[in-house]
């Protein structure tokens, strides 16, 4: 075989090996944090806030699971008060396994999640909430099991 037959080879080759390349990047799914990330950072400021008081309080967030509920315990200075919010469930290794729900505690600062309609996983809780027009924030990882 002569050096120009070789040649010919290797750009064959170089080529199937960059289609192939481009194939699988075209397949492999992209997933963002957010759709919206430019509008979520110009907000990240209330973010950083929220975190600030939110470390102010006497105590952080709690998570406890049993076999049927994921008990969020917000810290004792929101018992008794009117609290509204939401929770992010934000699972980074799959957008479908995120779980968005309105945060709705009791008298006792606790709101019970059924374990059901969750993947387990890790997760990273995302907790937006306010109380006595003060706004809080936290972030806290969560490892689910069944």
């Amino acid at each position: 075989m002569s050096w120009g037959n070789k040649l010919i080879l290797v750009f064959i080759a170089f080529a199937g090996l960059m289609s192939y390349m481009v194939y699988r990047c075209v397949q492999t799914p992209v997933d963002l944090v957010t759709k919206e990330y430019y509008k979520d950072e110009l907000a990240y400021q209330n973010i950083i806030d929220g975190t600030q008081k939110a470390n102010a309080l006497s105590e952080q967030i709690r998570f406890d699971q049993n076999q049927q509920y994921i008990i969020v315990q917000l810290p004792k200075e929101m018992k008794n008060t009117h609290v509204k919010g939401s929770i992010l469930f934000y699972n980074a290794a799959d957008v479908k396994r995120d779980r968005h729900f309105d945060l709705q505690t009791n008298n006792d600062a606790v709101q019970e999640l059924d374990v059901k309609t969750f993947v387990p996983g890790n997760y990273i809780v995302k907790i937006d909430w306010e109380s006595n027009n003060n706004h809080y924030y936290s972030e806290r990882p969560l490892t689910i099991y069944k």
